[in-house]
């Protein structure tokens, strides 16, 4: 796995009222602070990629369809420098990702709904002077393609 890169499985905790699904706690080594909340969607085979940040980590979730999330280590020095991971994440595999600063990613959903993802930034969206450096989706020098892997 890239270094820095944290997974947590999650589960539900179901009674007869419904479901409750605990997704990150201060108390916990994963957690490193709070900058927003939000929450974004994507429709079926869409994909939305490449950027990556300079100040701040996500912690991505999703929470309603299923997403193909990919991270790529660019960075000059890393012992994982060149390394690509890939994560299916949603209903039916409920997990956070934590995705470190200076690290490129991007995700595809991959169900045939729109996807509903939660991330929590380290630090709040700058509108004068946004914390995102983006490249192209599909014309780049990453060494990964969106396509799906059938066989």
């Amino acid at each position: 796995m890239i270094q820095n890169v944290s997974v947590k499985q999650l589960k539900f905790i179901p009674d007869e009222r419904g479901r409750l699904m605990e997704i990150l706690r201060s108390d916990e080594d994963l957690y490193v602070g709070f900058g927003q909340v939000y929450l974004t969607t994507t429709y079926p085979h869409v994909v939305k990629a490449w950027h990556y940040h300079k100040i701040q980590d996500d912690f991505i979730i999703c929470i309603k369809g299923m997403l193909k999330l990919v991270l790529f280590d660019g960075r000059d020095g890393s012992p994982t420098q060149g390394e690509v991971n890939e994560f299916f994440l949603g209903e039916y595999n409920p997990m956070l990702v934590k995705v470190p600063k200076m690290i490129y990613h991007g995700w595809k959903c991959i169900s045939e709904e729109e996807a509903i993802v939660i991330n929590i930034p380290t630090a709040p969206y700058n509108r004068q002077n946004p914390d995102e450096y983006r490249i192209d989706a599909h014309v780049n020098s990453i060494p990964y393609r969106w396509e799906r892997k059938d066989g």
